[in-house]
């Protein structure tokens, strides 16, 4: 690798990052009026957990810049630098979501912003991925089970479009994905993971 494709490399994943790591739910809610998200329901920033406010306009909110900024991070990285930047920007972008140097490395879960990154790269598999999401939450009306489950089919669906170097980046997305849903798994496992519309226990 030369210099300069390391320097690309490095001005993607850390300028993804930062734009990742902005909490958009944590900024909208505040500006909002409605003080820390993450003092209410599951404590977390994304657009789930904005919604337990009430406010369904603000977690629609939440949910399209998540999505956005790594799909943003993602599409400036390929037209300034090529595909591959464009890849690690949209990585780094999501795992500044999940682990935001502002908040103590303490951020979402990532689903949104998963979504966000997949279709800026390549479209047909991150418009899959959210449909396996919509047909996992109308069979199952659970919302982490449908996203656990569209993390683990994206890296099959990427590879059986060609795209090995995406299904290697959705394989990252879904690792940290299942690891940032490790609360989840467990409710899943006991039964007391409560469906979409439901309260949180």
């Amino acid at each position: 690798m030369s210099i300069w494709t390391l320097a690309a490399m490095l001005m993607a994943a850390g300028g993804g990052y930062l734009l990742g790591s902005i909490p958009f739910g944590l900024v909208i809610t505040k500006l909002a009026g409605l003080g820390d998200i993450r003092a209410i329901g599951s404590g977390n920033i994304g657009a789930t957990n904005v919604l337990r406010t009430g406010r369904k306009d603000l977690a629609l909110a939440t949910l399209v810049l998540d999505a956005g900024k790594a799909g943003v991070a993602a599409l400036i990285f390929t037209w300034l630098i090529g595909t591959e930047a464009g890849l690690v920007a949209g990585g780094a972008a999501f795992f500044g979501h999940c682990f935001p140097v502002w908040l103590g490395f303490k951020g979402g879960k990532g689903v949104a912003t998963f979504y966000g990154t997949i279709l800026a790269v390549a479209w047909p598999v991150g418009l899959l991925a959210a449909l396996t999401w919509i047909g996992m939450a109308l069979m199952m009306r659970i919302s982490s089970l449908s996203a656990l489950v569209a993390a683990a089919a994206s890296p099959i669906i990427a590879y059986a479009f060609g795209r090995g170097d995406v299904a290697i980046l959705c394989l990252f997305l879904a690792v940290i994905i299942y690891w940032r849903h490790r609360a989840n798994i467990a409710r899943l496992l006991d039964g007391s993971e409560p469906k979409i519309g439901g309260a949180k226990a």
